[in-house]
């Protein structure tokens, strides 16, 4: 059974920085995609950032230029750096992973950000 574990976020005043772990154990199968979504209270889920190969990445353009998405393949891990965060940033994140028929969700991770 695939399983994801997260680690990190907490609250920070804006401008801080954060950073968000996510292990993979479990995966038989090839991991083809993992990323990072977040959903904040009375808003719809948000992708955030997002890679499969190396060297493809993704990254929303309400985070552009303030947070990285970076994966170990070797580890099957997926980390996401948040710099400059606002009070926007504020939300429950997640991460994900998808292989050959399965996808899989961290449990969540709260990141409130005051100002």
């Amino acid at each position: 059974q695939v399983q994801l574990v997260q680690s990190g976020g907490g609250s920070v005043q804006a401008g801080g920085s954060l950073r968000l772990s996510c292990a993979v154990s479990g995966a038989t199968t090839r991991i083809d995609f993992m990323a990072w979504y977040r959903q904040a209270p009375g808003k719809e889920r948000e992708l955030v950032a997002w890679q499969s190969e190396p060297g493809e990445i993704g990254v929303s353009d309400s985070v552009k230029g303030r947070f990285t998405i970076s994966r170990d393949f070797a580890k099957n891990t997926v980390s996401l750096q948040m710099n400059s965060l606002e009070p926007e940033d504020t939300a429950v994140y997640l991460c994900s992973a998808t292989g050959v028929l399965w996808s899989e969700w961290g449990h969540g991770t709260q990141v409130t950000v005051s100002s």
